[in-house]
């Protein structure tokens, strides 16, 4: 039963993989999501059926049109797949808490349902940064809305099943407040650096749409969470930027290496990502190794 729902909610995941390139080749353009149907970018060929088959279709046509053979791109396969392989770890224990668990329980089916949103919105995210450097307010804000939401839902239930209990647990109004808090000081990082860095350089470093993430991160994850994810980010960004030193285009374009922008949206969304699965081991590794 769990392999069977573990490869239901991958190839699903694919699926809304490929809606989510449909949106990553269109938003920036100010395209419609809806209309026309699914075509080259090179020469408007409309694809069939089968042309528009997540994965499978990219390797059939070896990644270029059918029609003008033209290009396609890594990223079309390598989306569909990320969000196939994290939809299939979000979901891969699900089935088994349905077995030894009373339907509904939304002990685990909140977590899971809110990972599936994250991961869609963070790998978006992340592609949009990467390609445009572009976070747009269009997803961060809702972003924050929704994750705030999963948070006092979550908070809604353990509550009222504690006072059945008698546990203690944090009241909704008090998880909201602390997921609020938590947004305001995950963004407020972010424009700290960006002052200072003005203050040094007297030229914007890091943009606004880097605050907004961080809120969207704390808003789901937690304050600790959104942290875990700022260091790994700015460990990726750090490794990314000397990779960037060591090719000689960087130093023949114009302005030298100084003035290349990096995705630092890309490299929170990872983290961010790495944190949703593996941030609270990982914390409470870094606690014992500091001793607290």
């Amino acid at each position: 039963m769990r392999i069977l729902g573990t490869i239901f909610a991958g190839l699903l995941g694919l699926a809304f993989g490929s809606f989510l390139n449909v949106c990553l080749s269109r938003w920036p353009k100010g395209e419609s999501i809806v209309q026309p149907r699914s075509h080259c970018r090179n020469c408007e060929h409309t694809l069939s059926w089968w042309e528009n088959m997540p994965l499978a279709s990219w390797l059939a046509l070896r990644g270029r049109c059918r029609n003008c053979r033209a290009w396609i791109g890594w990223r079309y396969p390598l989306v569909e797949l990320a969000v196939g392989v994290l939809w299939a770890i979000a979901w891969s224990g699900l089935y088994e808490n349905l077995l030894a668990a009373p339907f509904p329980n939304l002990d685990w089916l909140l977590p899971a349902v809110g990972s599936t949103i994250l991961f869609w919105l963070l790998t978006g995210l992340a592609v949009l940064d990467a390609e445009h450097l572009w976070l747009p307010n269009a997803v961060t804000i809702p972003g924050i809305a929704i994750g705030l939401a999963f948070a006092v839902a979550h908070a809604e239930y353990h509550y009222h099943s504690s006072l059945r209990t008698f546990d203690t647990t944090t009241p909704p109004f008090d998880a909201l407040l602390y997921r609020l808090i938590g947004a305001v000081l995950a963004a407020g990082l972010i424009l700290l650096i960006r002052w200072v860095y003005w203050l040094i350089r007297r030229r914007e470093g890091i943009g606004l749409g880097d605050a907004k993430l961080m809120a969207l991160l704390a808003a789901w994850l937690g304050l600790p969470g959104a942290l875990l994810a700022f260091g790994l980010g700015v460990v990726l960004g750090a490794v990314a930027a000397l990779v960037m030193l060591a090719l000689p285009a960087a130093h023949r374009s114009e302005g030298g290496w100084a003035v290349q922008k990096l995705p630092l949206g890309t490299f929170l969304c990872v983290g961010g990502i790495v944190s949703s699965l593996w941030g609270q081991p990982i914390i409470a590794a870094y606690l014992r190794w500091a001793g607290f």
